[in-house]
């Protein structure tokens, strides 16, 4: 039960992140950072491609991403049609990846050691990832209303 709930909410969230990628007006304002905000919406969704990728396809599905993550925050101008790419197979990989996974294994331990406080097994770290992506798409929602203008 665990496993199909956390499919359809990295589903649906990760269809949000495209959404809210594309209802940008002026693509250039997907890479702004201005009145104390430190990340751009296009920053955001490569920290949120590279973390979901790593974290889930890399460590649980053995896909082979490697991650850059300073360049998840210092590339700029990414096309969005490129984005919006990077999130589709962001979307594969982690239901793929859970497709694999039994209930069983999210009871055992998560590959790496200690990642987040609080849990080390791989169910507590799919949480942690789902929340960890509700909340970079809260920001992105609310960088999108305040600087898409």
């Amino acid at each position: 039960m665990l496993k199909e709930s956390l499919k359809s909410l990295f589903t649906r969230d990760l269809n949000k992140l495209k959404s809210e990628i594309e209802q940008y007006q002026k693509e250039e304002n997907l890479w702004i950072v201005d009145k104390g905000i430190a990340n751009s919406a296009g920053n955001l969704c490569l920290h949120l491609v590279g973390n979901l990728n790593t974290f889930i396809g890399a460590e649980l599905g053995k896909t082979g991403y490697v991650r850059n993550r300073e360049l998840e925050f210092s590339l700029k101008d990414v096309p969005r049609a490129e984005l919006l790419v990077k999130v589709e197979d962001t979307i594969k990989a982690v239901n793929t990846t859970l497709d694999g996974l039994s209930e069983e294994d999210l009871s055992g331990d998560y590959p790496l050691v200690k990642i987040v406080a609080g849990g080390s097994s791989v169910g507590f770290m799919l949480v942690h990832l789902s929340i960890h992506l509700g909340y970079h798409l809260g920001q992105i929602n609310y960088h999108r209303r305040l600087l898409d203008i």
